[in-house]
């Protein structure tokens, strides 16, 4: 008996499911539906938003937190453009995401029929924030396409990817059953042994040496903390390197470099070695770091050697593999890390009597989180006030465990991201730390929480009832305040709703019980606390 033949559709998703993909978000709709009839069976978990941006969001915190690629699934053109905000962010934060969405009939691309849906060019809209956007036009080309996706994922700077298949094509039976073509070539290696011995002399000789390292390098938490040891070098990160070495390590800087502590560091370095981090202005908070001494790169991306920050030596490869090679090439070395663990404490000091009374009051909400958080537990968080000052002065315990959309910075992550991280394993607590005006932005994917989680998921909701920052910034500017103080709606009769437990502390003894009594419970807490009730 002949097997029944397989559409493109389902054929597609279970080439996905072969490359790995366990779970997808998304929401159904009719120029999918070839897509969601290959669900069934394939072993994918679907996962369904409230909104595209929260597909994208949430495939954005999965690969965060699991280092996988992560999956979405999006109609044609209004899904797509629901979708770009969040392709954007990942595109700017370097995070692997793959987004399948249709398009319309082939016949009608680029004809203006006024088909449903229709756009002009849609592989146009996200072509400059993907790695690539692609139309594949028969069925046969999805499985090179996959492949050229996953060859992005695993052997250059992990950015997002975008295929449009019409609905023909979806639709269309496959010549071929090619859905076990799995093409795995991870290529990223590390540079000739002339490069490695260069950068090993260099940090051999150097007598202040300092590491900095990125989102690049979250795979290289070993030898990142050889090496620093080894060289008795402070070790910096970025906001995505958060939690590379241990929070008590003597040389852990943390995330320091956004602060004046952190900058008047780092310009006492003579090597400075940068590791799997573009080295953004959006991480530092001033337009350049005052950074004097010579410059070693590591990177995947060869076009961060000679940008805003030009290297002395460019080392193009893995950060893992790189950093290994480099320990290898360095030789037997005495240093005394006394006076660089001291120049560390007495940085974390000056972050902390440093403080503003607005950061002061942030610093002890974060302090209560940090009593309470279990071990294993991530933090996403939005662009709010409470997260800014959270990104450099609370310390994560380990990789992957602080979400931020630091790049793009776009309002409204926090939440689906949060989401979309605990579906990355199947034990670690999240915690999701997000202001009043970003909530609004993706408040419906709270249903996708209730629906979908039974683990711990405590959103932590920071009400100052205004657009704080832009409230901020305007004051500093001398402009008179308009459009920053919103009437807000009643969260917790808003979170209850959707199906929350509810929280609302008045005081942080209480917030600090509300949070421990939230990630013993499974299922999402909603926690609103009140600025008026700290401040």
């Amino acid at each position: 008996m002949n097997k029944p033949t397989q559409t493109a559709g389902q054929a597609l998703v279970r080439l996905l499911a072969n490359y790995g993909v366990e779970t997808v978000f998304g929401i159904p709709g009719v120029h999918t539906l070839e897509l969601y009839r290959g669900l069934p069976g394939s072993g994918i978990r679907h996962v369904l938003t409230r909104h595209e941006q929260g597909a994208g969001f949430m495939a954005d915190g999965y690969a965060r937190v699991s280092g996988k690629p992560g999956v979405c699934f999006v109609i044609t053109g209004p899904g797509v453009t629901n979708a770009a905000t969040a392709i954007g962010q990942a595109y700017a934060d370097s995070i692997p995401m793959l987004v399948i969405s249709s398009v319309n009939h082939t016949a009608s691309l680029g004809k203006g029929w006024g088909c449903l849906h229709e756009t002009q060019d849609q592989r146009a809209m996200t072509a400059p924030i993907t790695a690539f956007s692609a139309v594949a036009l028969r069925g046969d080309d999805l499985p090179e396409l996959i492949a050229r996706a996953w060859a992005v994922f695993d052997s250059e700077r992990p950015r997002p990817v975008h295929i449009s298949v019409p609905l023909d094509v979806l639709a269309a039976p496959v010549s071929r059953d090619w859905s076990d073509e799995v093409v795995r070539r991870p290529g990223r290696g590390q540079p000739c042994r002339d490069i490695l011995d260069q950068a090993a002399v260099k940090l051999a000789a150097a007598k202040r040496p300092m590491i900095i390292a990125g989102g690049g390098a979250l795979h290289a938490a070993e030898q990142l903390q050889q090496l620093s040891t080894r060289l008795a070098a402070p070790l910096f990160t970025s906001v995505a390197g958060k939690g590379l070495l241990p929070v008590d390590a003597p040389l852990n800087a943390g995330a320091s470099l956004c602060v004046e502590p952190g900058w008047q560091l780092i310009s006492q370095a003579d090597v400075v070695l940068a590791v799997g981090t573009e080295m953004a202005d959006t991480d530092f908070w001033r337009e350049r770091l005052p950074i004097s001494g010579e410059l070693l790169r590591v990177d995947i991306d060869p076009r961060k050697f000679n940008d805003f920050y030009p290297c002395a030596i460019a080392l193009h490869g893995d950060a893992r593999q790189t950093l290994a090679g480099l320990l290898e090439h360095l030789p037997a070395l005495d240093r005394d890390p006394a006076q660089a663990s001291e120049a560390v404490a007495n940085l974390r000091q000056a972050i902390r009597s440093g403080h503003a009374p607005l950061q002061a009051v942030h610093q002890a909400i974060l302090d209560r989180i940090a009593a309470v958080l279990p071990d294993d537990a991530f933090i996403s968080s939005d662009m709010t006030q409470l997260a800014y000052t959270g990104n450099y002065a609370f310390a994560s315990r380990a990789p992957r465990s602080w979400l931020h959309p630091t790049g793009y910075g776009t309002l409204g992550y926090g939440l689906p991201a949060g989401i979309g991280g605990m579906f990355a394993s199947d034990h670690r607590p999240g915690l999701v730390l997000v202001g009043d005006g970003g909530f609004l932005y993706t408040a419906q994917e709270l249903a996708t929480a209730v629906e979908e989680l039974d683990r711990p998921l405590v959103v932590l909701l920071w009400n100052n009832d205004a657009l704080g920052q832009i409230r901020d910034d305007m004051l500093g500017l001398d402009i008179e305040p308009v459009g920053v103080l919103p009437r807000n709606p009643d969260f917790i009769g808003l979170a209850r709703a959707f199906g929350c437990a509810v929280r609302q502390p008045r005081d942080l003894d209480a917030l600090q019980a509300d949070l421990a009594s939230g990630f013993a419970t499974p299922g999402v807490t909603f926690i609103e606390l009140k600025h008026t009730c700290v401040c």
